[in-house]
């Protein structure tokens, strides 16, 4: 008989068993984690009266500030779609001395408290005499209460999540199918606008929709640059604040049920428009398929 018969027979490697026991494990800890996000959600709606989230849906001073929420956090997307997209596919595709330095400068705004972001906005761009502060006056485009403050502060907080998702999207596209356009006769830039960009786009668009989330929530950094916003350049309605900040001051106040109320109805409003994007899931009219966007 051969060595090799003799041999011990190969151990296989041990199979965990899932059964009932498993799924009920999974189901508690879900229900755990889901409880835990309804909790603060279900401390608004049972805090305000129907009616006063009616009132607020009526408030004229609330609309305001929602439209400037949306409008704001709406230039805000589209310019860091056009500066956040060339920096994920240049970290995507090159390799360059300082890179990492890049991408921890990138990711920089996820960590740092935003009220530092706007402290520092505050020193550059609000203070009289500052090169900033003079430039951005002589171009008739003032930041310090102005919506451009909102804008500037969004922008900086959630451009991160457009780098990250342009980044990891421009990674995944097979280099040979570039490669392929290429021997074909098409440029770079053609190849990039024919090929690159629309396979990437499912990623970029939905980490421009996570970087539009995350600039509607802001407040830290908008308390100090834009507490206040007066009337001037693409917004000319009445002084008012953004959502977050608008809420912020009725719970200053000491008006906890308009508080509530209003933090209620942008709920609805954030609900609806998430809701939107399910269906288009769905229904297959938007560019991803369902449950690709991580959202």
């Amino acid at each position: 008989m051969s060595a090799g018969a003799l041999a011990a027979p190969t151990a296989r490697p041990r199979r965990w068993r899932t059964g009932p026991y498993w799924l009920a494990l999974q189901i508690a800890l879900s229900a755990s984690l889901l409880g835990l996000l309804l909790l603060p959600i279900y401390g608004l709606f049972t805090y305000a009266p129907f009616s006063r989230i009616v009132a607020a849906a009526e408030n004229v001073e609330v609309r305001e500030a929602i439209w400037l929420t949306l409008y704001a956090s709406g230039i805000a997307v589209l310019a860091t779609a056009l500066l956040a997209v060339p920096l994920g596919y240049l970290l995507a595709r090159r390799r360059f001395f300082g890179r990492s330095v890049v991408e921890s400068i990138v990711t920089l705004p996820i960590v740092v408290p935003h009220l530092m972001v706007g402290l520092g906005l505050f020193f550059l761009l609000a203070v009289p005499g500052t090169p900033l502060y003079d430039l951005t006056h002589a171009l008739g485009i003032p930041v310090y209460y102005t919506i451009w403050g909102v804008v500037l502060v969004m922008a900086i907080v959630s451009a991160p999540y457009t780098v990250v998702a342009a980044q990891l999207s421009f990674q995944a596209v097979d280099s040979r199918v570039v490669e392929t356009a290429r021997s074909l006769g098409a440029g770079s830039g053609t190849a990039f606008l024919t090929v690159t960009l629309p396979i990437a786009a499912r990623g970029i668009v939905a980490g421009l929709l996570l970087t539009w989330a995350r600039a509607v929530s802001e407040i830290g950094g908008i308390l100090i640059l834009a507490y206040y916003v007066y009337p001037g350049g693409p917004y000319t309605g009445p002084l008012t604040n953004t959502i977050s900040v608008y809420v912020y001051n009725l719970f200053q106040l000491g008006d906890w049920t308009d508080a509530a109320a209003v933090s209620s109805l942008f709920l609805l409003i954030s609900f609806a428009i998430f809701l939107v994007v399910r269906v288009g899931e769905r229904t297959g009219w938007l560019p991803w398929r369902r449950g690709e966007l991580a959202l």
